[in-house]
């Protein structure tokens, strides 16, 4: 049998499993999950628990992505919109994917569903387009076999016996049917034809539906809580996902009730602010998330909720939210030299947070996306203000000035004092935008990789313009531990240092991990100067 056909068939069988367990008939398919005699195809198998229970999976390399997934969706008898995580033995999170590495019954995977539904979700009705799928695949096993194999025989007369089940139930209202019309179903069961690749729009409305199907869905508890920490793991999660848990953040912020935010509205912005990040290698929407997230995350850590307003920590996480919008992927210095219209508009001063700032009013500017507009005229001046503070404090050039207020005021901080506050508030937001190495190394370092791509892209720019070259951007001259070394050692530590002395809590969240990559990139510029002059020896 050929791989696609393998494949096909494993993701036929777990669909036909969910759709018989959901509808409650007690069903049973021997044989799945294992290689088809004759098939000559190398494949893997994956062990893994799910709501307890062991299962496993196997399929071949030349699998789809989204056949892997729709057999571990299956599995855990999960609906499309449904967000499954796969853990591994240390909790860690690994992608749901081809590539996903075999292992043994003693290295169990753990399989959970993170949002779905209240209610249970059932598999459609149209028991019809199962038929359909395994006519297909029976037509193509045979031109590979010049047989039907006994389990898909098997298989048909399940479903024959299945249906005349079905015949004698008079309301199938239980059932429980997908948000899909049975067109979208048989086009998502049927071969895909080869498709060009979607528009720019095209992929931001997808993720948009996505959005809005999953943005129902209830976050599990140990999600919420681990949403919470520097350890979160951005690159397990999806754009749409993404969107999702920025609105759990401003929901369990209780932002939406305290400043009378429609759920729609703030489900517009979201996506607004989605599409007004550019794709580019580190300025992006991920970035952005990631930000957002250790804003969350330092709010609840130092218990900020009980030391200032709400409004002050909406204007933080909001900032945080906002601070790179539209950010072109060349920073200040660049726009400066080169002269660009948003040089020429600020005057030089800051040029791209005055932009980001602009363009996060420019969205809230519309009454469909404007979180802002239940609030009183004194209440929207605060906050506008608090942001355009926030916002201008990530520019680098601003740093020591910053850093140096708040090391005076530290010593006697006073949260009731507000130039006090508005200061700790500029600082934070600083913290979170530069705080990727106050993460675990696996979340750190591919970060570290897509900000030397965008920095080597803005110096190769640079020298084709013939202007004035950024040192540090230079791909000829920096080296990725030297890129990092001096940055920590002057600029994180001193900053995370004095942010901890206010909140010894964070010590062992962000100061710990920040001295441990000083350490390690430290080691391996060592290696990498012990072994040029190896070389030149």
């Amino acid at each position: 049998m050929s791989g696609w056909a393998l494949c096909q068939l494993q993701v036929t069988l777990h669909r036909l499993k969910v759709f018989m367990s959901e509808s409650r008939v007690p069903f049973f398919i021997s044989g799945a999950g294992h290689v088809l005699p004759g098939s000559g195809m190398t494949t893997k198998i994956i062990h893994f628990l799910v709501n307890g229970r062991p299962e496993q999976a196997e399929f071949g390399a030349d699998c789809s992505a989204a056949d892997v997934k729709d057999l571990f969706r299956a599995a855990a008898e999960a609906g499309p919109h449904h967000i499954l995580k796969l853990y591994n033995t240390n909790g860690g999170v690994v992608n749901i994917s081809p590539l996903l590495e075999a292992n043994s019954e003693d290295s169990y995977y753990r399989l959970e569903v993170v949002a779905s539904n209240l209610k249970s979700v059932g598999m459609p009705k149209e028991l019809d387009t199962m038929e359909y799928r395994l006519h297909y695949l029976e037509s193509k096993v045979n031109e590979d076999l010049g047989k039907t194999p006994t389990i898909i025989s098997d298989l048909k007369s399940q479903v024959e016996s299945f249906k005349r089940k079905l015949e004698s139930v008079e309301h199938l209202s239980w059932m429980g049917l997908f948000k899909e019309d049975s067109d979208q179903q048989l086009s998502k069961l049927s071969p895909k034809p080869q498709t060009s690749q979607l528009s720019m729009h095209e992929e931001r409305q997808q993720v948009r539906r996505e959005f809005l199907n999953m943005s129902t869905l209830q976050v599990t508890e140990e999600v919420r809580e681990h949403l919470k920490t520097p350890i979160f793991d951005n690159w397990q999660w999806e754009d749409a996902e993404m969107l999702v848990l920025l609105q759990v953040m401003f929901t369990d912020l209780e932002f939406l009730t305290a400043f009378h935010i429609e759920l729609d509205v703030l489900q517009n912005f979201l996506f607004k602010v989605y599409c007004h990040y550019n794709s580019i290698p580190f300025h992006n929407f991920r970035h952005c998330f990631c930000v957002t997230q250790m804003m969350y995350g330092l709010i609840w850590l130092t218990d900020l909720q009980s030391k200032i307003a709400r409004i002050d920590l909406l204007i933080m996480l909001t900032s945080a939210l906002c601070h790179d919008l539209d950010h072109p992927g060349y920073n200040n210095v660049y726009q400066i030299n080169a002269q660009t219209d948003l040089a020429l508009r600020y005057n030089d001063i800051s040029p791209l947070e005055n932009h980001h700032c602009a363009v996060a009013f420019g969205i809230m500017s519309k009454q469909e996306c404007n979180i802002l507009k239940n609030l009183t005229c004194e209440q929207y001046k605060y906050i506008r203000g608090g942001m355009i503070k926030c916002i201008l404090a990530t520019d680098m050039a601003r740093h020591n000035e910053i850093l140096n207020k708040f090391k005076t005021m530290r010593p006697v901080f006073n949260f009731t004092n507000k130039e006090h506050k508005e200061v700790l508030m500029n600082i934070m937001v600083k913290v979170s935008d530069i705080s990727n190495e106050a993460r675990p190394m696996a979340v750190a370092e591919p970060w570290l990789d897509c900000l030397l791509q965008e920095f080597f892209n803005q110096s190769d720019t640079e020298k084709l313009k013939g202007l004035p070259v950024t040192p540090f951007m230079d791909r000829d001259k920096v080296s990725k531990p030297s890129s990092q070394t001096n940055f920590i050692r002057f600029v994180l530590l001193p900053l995370f240092s004095e942010l901890t002395k206010l909140f010894p809590c964070l010590e062992q969240h962000i100061l710990e991990p920040v001295r441990r990559a000083l350490e390690y990139y430290s080691d391996l510029e060592r290696a990498s100067k012990e072994e040029e002059r190896t070389t030149k020896a």
